[in-house]
């Protein structure tokens, strides 16, 4: 009962982590940075909140763009403050003395907030420091979005923060939630002054628990401090960067994006606490925090229902720029009815702000933060960064800044031109022209991103041209509009083709809706592209189309393919219109698919005419009929007395005949002949068209390429093309079948099998292994690697001092004609090459946990032995990799002796010095990791050096698939146990290996074996 409880509670976990879409191994740093990230934030929002409630009560609102003003430059200001930091402290240090600094003045300005009556050169010490206190809370927003992203990033790889990030920065949305509606308690418990000593301790609060994080996942951050030689090289390579043509214009409107949408916030951010300060009731500042909390928990409410359950949904669903255009056209009409309701008293212009700020806030962080990635996405990856850069960390400081200077500039023009009354009813009248302001401002914005969104297109065609355009985060509904502009304009083919394999590849279903109402308008090559990739998910909806384009005058192909399209679409085809194409004088291609498509669904009758038509293509003298008739075979769901033809064709003189006949053989599943489909996979001339056959037949083919893959006696070669098939399949139980023998492979089918993954499209295949042996099961296969690389330097470091000269024999030495230790070089450069391999494994194992390009770089720069190049790829991996065994291999790719490098890898492995005989012996124990090169030179070096070897492993690697291993242990039988070998002779005659019976024959003629009756 206790263990079905324990189940049952498993299953639930696991129902739960599915639905927030995380791995078990992701829950607790995800857990504990949420937590850091809400705990910062609620001291934060209490601040901010307690700030601005004072600053409101003391001073007013017109005080607050010199705010805004002074809080562009403290932003970028402190961005050059967090570099240095970098420069001089490891990262994981970085994070948490950032974060503890920030709490630091926090328990300083309560003892500021007291001195009303003292000033400074006329100032009052009370006013800077509320005024100070509000521009580190802005301050502190920007470190603690800052710290949260780089830490994120450090801890999870790219392919974990897709899923991490979203619930990680959701912190800030709860501890809007949690902070707004506590702040009220919080008031009447230690009273607004001492609210800044409760954020101060909160803030504290997060950086123990971010220094918990940091060193408890020390291996996700470098060691050393982010100092390179070589940073002003890249800086300069980037500012050599430029952006020009059709780029340029697609940048332009994509900062003024980002521009407006932070002058509006600004603007509508000062109009709603310029109203709040004349809605004051009397009880001062702790009221309108009050206010302000209650309004920020209602407010917060909303936003997390929004980014949890709608944001995503939303865009999926209306597209990224008719999302984008909500939040400016929400602003514009919402001012435009607080303009009216106000002047005509039905609602004051407080009620008309506090929707806009609601409006702004809701939507500024979950919509606009939604699709803010998907506008860089046509951007080159090599500049998207520093536009990204140039937009977040410039763009918008400036702007906040500017805006601050505009509202100055607004503020005395309006008391001048605004005739003087009371003082509430002017400044409603102020606030009607600033509403006025923003209306005009969010019309822009809406013309801006229609602005956007025409260049999108533009970008996305050329994007599709250079093959450099993602897949995942494209506004599909931009991209259908682009394929149908390009299509419909003049211009190059390739340009028109790109774009439908591009759709294609996003939108396959649905790729007839876009296509079918082009088809009269396309050239040949187009319409046969179109009507292949419509046939992949034919849907009668088009049928009228294809039917239409039928009756013109077509080339074969594209004439073909359109009849199949209508036949397999029509709910009753008329089988008498595809009779006359069985005429002799039509073409092999139209009359080879007419005659498969009658002998599909037609009579008795008609089935015998389309046989007989196949019958006579197939014996033609005409390659090309044969070719076409072979082709036809394929479509036809019944073979029938075709069936007495596939023998003669599987040995025709054409090789394209051979070829359609394995196809046909997978479409028809005809399982007599599968064996003909794997030996042709060891023919150079008909392996594609083999592959590409058994690939067709999806997870019927699994069982026979499995029995292929895992059969020791065939070639690499062979087994490689197996593996590879495997790959192409791609289904779950091809991905399985792949994922578990990756788990028990070694050397150069583990080598095989990672690549094949690691090529899948979609990173099927890292999905598919990071799903079934997750995280963990990957470190455990770099941490067998490593530990196979300690085997190999062990190695290498006992056999360094091994001469076997001295233990041969004059006659021996004389025979060889070269020195005896040349068997002991030749084992330890096979070492040395295993060595390499398993480097290339433990690289191609990281490329399943970060960005590919990134750890290419990184195998590169080492790979090329200079030393300032291996330190910049080791700074690479010290910066990517957060394994727990990450120093290990650092350590092992560095340049350092092998002896070094086995005490690197003291926690992985003991080294105990051996002698070298014991050595040998001790490799032979791990044959089964050694490469077929490497364990015939264990065998020739224990002959020279007459060592002697267990029976086991000289029985045992006496059976080996590899000739010339067992060619090695003959020769060391011959030298160790002459009497041992005379009785195995007799069994190794008929050795599959004609040089190893060669060998077995000379022994026998010279030792007097008795040959096998």
């Amino acid at each position: 009962m206790e263990n079905f409880q324990i189940s049952a509670w498993a299953g639930a976990g696991q129902r739960v982590l599915r639905s927030l879409n995380l791995r078990s191994e992701e829950v607790e740093r995800t857990v504990l940075m949420f937590f850091v990230y809400t705990l910062t934030s609620v001291g934060l929002i209490w601040l901010e909140l307690s700030t601005v409630g004072l600053f409101l009560d003391e001073y007013g609102a017109d005080k607050m763009p010199f705010i805004y003003i002074a809080s562009a430059f403290i932003g970028s200001g402190l961005g050059f403050v967090y570099s240095w930091l970098q420069k001089i402290l490891p990262l994981r240090r970085t994070v948490v003395v950032v974060l503890g600094m920030m709490s630091v003045p926090l328990f300083l300005f309560r003892f500021g907030i007291g001195y009303e009556n003292t000033k400074i050169a006329g100032i009052s010490i009370a006013f800077i420091t509320i005024f100070l206190m509000w521009l580190w809370v802005e301050a502190c927003y920007v470190l603690n979005d800052l710290n949260t992203s780089i830490t994120s990033n450090q801890l999870f790889n790219i392919r974990e923060i897709k899923r991490t990030y979203p619930l990680v920065s959701s912190g800030y949305l709860v501890a809007g939630v949690v902070s707004g509606f506590s702040l009220p308690v919080l008031l009447h418990l230690v009273g607004l002054k001492n609210v800044t000593l409760i954020s101060g301790l909160m803030v504290a609060t997060g950086s123990v628990l971010l220094y918990y994080l940091t060193e408890k996942y020390r291996q996700a951050f470098p060691e050393t401090a982010h100092w390179t030689d070589d940073d002003e090289d890249e800086q300069e390579e980037f500012t050599a960067r430029k952006v020009t043509g059709p780029l340029q214009k697609y940048a332009v409107p994509l900062v003024s994006f980002f521009v407006l949408a932070e002058v509006l916030y600004v603007l509508v951010d000062f109009q709603f606490y310029s109203q709040l300060e004349y809605q004051n009731p009397g009880d001062g500042a702790s009221w309108i925090a009050s206010f302000l909390g209650i309004y920020e928990g209602i407010q917060g409410l909303f936003q997390v229902a929004t980014q949890w359950f709608a944001s995503s949904r939303l865009v999926e669903r209306i597209g990224v720029f008719v999302t984008a255009m909500i939040l400016p056209a929400g602003i514009a009409i919402l001012g435009v009815l607080t303009i009216g309701a106000s002047l005509g008293q039905l609602v004051s212009v407080f009620i008309g702000l506090i929707l806009l700020r609601f409006l702004d806030e809701l939507l500024h962080y979950t919509l606009l933060e939604t699709v803010s990635p998907v506008l860089f996405q046509p951007i080159p990856d090599n500049i998207r960064s520093g536009i990204q850069t140039l937009v977040n960390g410039v763009g918008e400081p400036l702007s906040c800044g500017a805006t601050g200077v505009g509202i100055l500039i607004m503020l005395w023009v309006t008391q001048k031109i605004l005739p003087q009354q009371e003082e509430k009813a002017f400044h409603d009248q102020q606030s009607l022209i600033f509403i006025g302001a923003i209306v005009i401002l969010a019309l822009l914005w809406v013309f801006v991103v229609w602005l956007i969104r025409s260049q999108y297109v533009g970008l996305l065609v050329k994007s599709a041209e250079r093959g450099r355009l993602g897949v995942t985060d494209v506004d599909l509904k931009a991209l259908k509009r682009a394929v149908v502009e390009t299509l419909q304009k003049p211009g190059g083919e390739d340009e028109k083709r790109s774009c439908i394999e591009l759709l294609t590849q996003i939108d396959p279903k649905n790729v007839g809706e876009v296509l079918a109402p082009l088809l009269d308008s396309l050239s040949p090559g187009l319409q046969r592209q179109s009507l292949e990739t419509m046939l992949q998910h034919p849907n009668p909806a088009y049928l009228d189309a294809v039917r239409a384009l039928s009756q013109q005058s077509l080339p074969p192909e594209v004439l073909a393919l359109a009849l199949r399209y209508i036949w397999l679409t029509e709910a009753e085809p008329n089988i008498e219109s595809l009779r006359p194409y069985l005429q002799p004088t039509v073409d092999p291609v139209v009359r080879g698919t007419a005659a498969a498509l009658i002998m599909r669904r037609g009579d008795r009758q008609q089935k015998a005419e389309a046989t007989n038509t196949l019958r006579q293509m197939l014996t033609h003298k005409q390659e090309r009929e044969r070719v076409m008739g072979t082709r036809a075979l394929g479509e036809a769901d019944y073979l029938q007395g075709l069936r007495l033809h596939i023998p003669n064709l599987l040995q025709d003189e054409s090789l394209r005949v051979r070829c359609a006949l394995l196809d046909v053989i997978s479409s028809t599943h005809s399982e007599e002949y599968y064996p003909s489909l794997l030996r042709g996979l060891g023919y150079k001339s008909t392996r594609d068209a083999a592959l590409q056959a058994i690939v067709k037949l999806h997870n019927d083919a699994i069982p026979l390429l499995v029995y292929l893959a895992e059969d020791i006696h065939k070639s690499d070669l062979i087994r490689l093309q197996a593996w590879t098939a495997l790959g192409q399949i791609g289904t779950v139980e091809a991905i399985d079948i792949l994922v578990s023998n990756l788990m028990t492979a070694w050397g150069t089918t583990r080598r095989n099998i990672l690549r094949i993954l690691l090529k899948m499209p979609s990173e099927a295949g890292i999905e598919g292994v990071l799903d079934r042996i997750g995280r963990s099961g990957l470190e455990t296969l770099m941490e067998q690697e490593l530990m196979f690389i300690g085997q190999i330097y062990a190695g290498l470091v006992d056999l360094s001092g091994v001469t076997t000269y001295g233990n041969l024999s004059d006659r021996d030495a004389n025979s060889t004609g070269a020195p005896g230790n040349d068997t002991a070089q030749l084992l330890q450069r096979a070492l040395a090459g295993l060595e390499a391999d398993a480097k290339e494994r433990c690289f191609l194992l990281m490329k399943f946990l970060y960005p590919l390009d990134t750890v290419q770089a990184a195998a590169f720069n080492i790979a090329s032995g200079q030393p300032s190049l291996v330190a910049r790829g080791l700074e690479i991996l010290d910066n990517t990799v957060d394994i727990a065994r990450k120093r290990s291999l650092i350590n092992l790719l560095d340049q350092h002796s092998e002896r070094e490098k086995l005490t690197n890898l003291s926690e992985l492995m003991v080294y105990k010095p051996l002698a070298p005989s014991d050595r040998l012996r001790r490799l032979l124990e791990l044959r089964h990791f050694l490469s077929d090169w490497a364990l015939a030179c264990c065998f020739h070096l224990a002959r020279e050096a007459r060592w002697s070897l267990t029976a086991q492993q000289t029985l045992v690697c006496l059976q080996h698939p590899t000739g010339f291993v067992r060619e090695a242990v003959l020769a060391y039988l011959k030298i160790a146990s002459p009497r041992a070998l005379v009785e195995l002779l007799p069994r190794l005659q008929n050795d599959p290996d004609n040089l190893v019976s060669a060998q077995v024959e000379e022994m026998m003629a010279e030792l007097g074996a008795s040959p096998k009756r």
